[in-house]
């Protein structure tokens, strides 16, 4: 099969730990073709198919630096790959909202995306928790300081954080004794201009950020546990937590198991909860990690299972 990955450039990949790179190694073990692009490459034209100029025909190497080898460039339309993958990171920004239309296209034209462009647009990964209230903290969606401030005042220990940020970039914890918190208003809502989410803070964030992956509407059964290092609130791998493999729990697996079905539904082949003590925080859908850690440190094949998702998927879709 011919898979193009629409990702960031391959040269940015740190192969070690990479999931859009495992993803690639277990395809190509296959014998599967694969191509690379970057969104920018995506082009439409009027009596033309949606396609990606200069995309990158590459074999793997082996090598853990100069880990690909570009065997040809073609601008490649899109409808005549066997599927796409959308493998762009965050942020969710105005090109990444562009590229899921050209994407959108690409599908009218008849090729196969994956995750889905219009289920990338209709799930943003922190609001998308709303519809499952079931399994969230107390929450507050709001760009009113007032209603902040009310939301403090109630739950004494909250996290704030911007709508669009990654990697825990922007997040903030205030405690009981409300210490800076109109500073960190201003900062996050910009005078009421932009929207920001409140949670009660969860204590439970001590023994990690879970990362439960979801493939095919199925629960990976092992997760990732993210956790904070030194006085650092934050799990995230990116802002300097230990990624720790375990059996998702109980709880994970209920929470996986309701939304997982759901989302597959939709279009979402791929999926990554968020989830600390028995609280789902985030649903990523852009582009979700963790395969190599969870691989390497439990033996459970993350990258074969997503391979074997895609391929039913392809066929289901022929």
């Amino acid at each position: 099969m011919k898979l193009l990955f629409v990702a960031d450039p391959l040269e940015s990949f740190k192969t070690y730990k990479d999931t859009t790179f495992s993803m690639m190694r277990e395809a190509a073990r296959r014998g599967h073709q694969l191509w690379a692009c970057h969104p920018a490459d995506l082009v439409w034209q009027q009596g033309a198919k949606v396609t990606a100029h200069g995309a990158r025909c590459i074999t793997l190497t082996g090598d853990a630096d100069d880990w690909f080898k570009v065997e040809q460039t073609a601008d490649l339309a899109l409808a005549d790959t066997d599927a796409v993958l959308m493998r762009k990171d965050p942020p969710f920004d105005s090109e990444f909202f562009y590229a899921t239309h050209l994407l959108g296209q690409a599908e009218r034209e008849g090729a196969k995306v994956f995750n889905k462009p219009a289920a990338l647009r209709d799930h943003p990964e922190k609001l998308a928790i709303l519809e499952f209230p079931q399994f969230i903290a107390p929450t507050l969606v709001t760009r009113s300081d007032a209603a902040i401030r009310a939301f403090h005042a109630e739950h004494r220990d909250v996290i704030l954080k911007p709508l669009d940020g990654m990697g825990g970039m922007g997040i903030f914890r205030v405690g009981p004794d409300g210490m800076n918190l109109g500073s960190i208003i201003e900062t996050l809502n910009k005078g009421g201009a932009e929207t920001v989410m409140v949670q009660r803070y969860v204590p439970e964030i001590k023994q990690g950020d879970k990362r439960v992956l979801v493939i095919g509407g199925v629960p990976v059964p092992f997760c990732l546990a993210r956790i904070p290092q030194g006085s650092e609130i934050r799990g995230n791998l990116a802002a300097g937590g230990k990624g720790v493999a375990q059996p998702i729990s109980a709880r994970d697996r209920e929470i996986a198991e309701t939304i997982g079905p759901i989302a597959a539904a939709r279009g979402l082949l791929l999926v990554g909860l968020d989830v600390i003590g028995d609280c789902l925080t985030e649903i990523n859908v852009t582009s979700p990690t963790c395969f190599q850690e969870i691989s390497d440190q439990t033996g459970f094949d993350v990258p074969k299972m997503f391979i074997d998702a895609l391929e039913q998927a392809i066929l289901a879709a022929a």
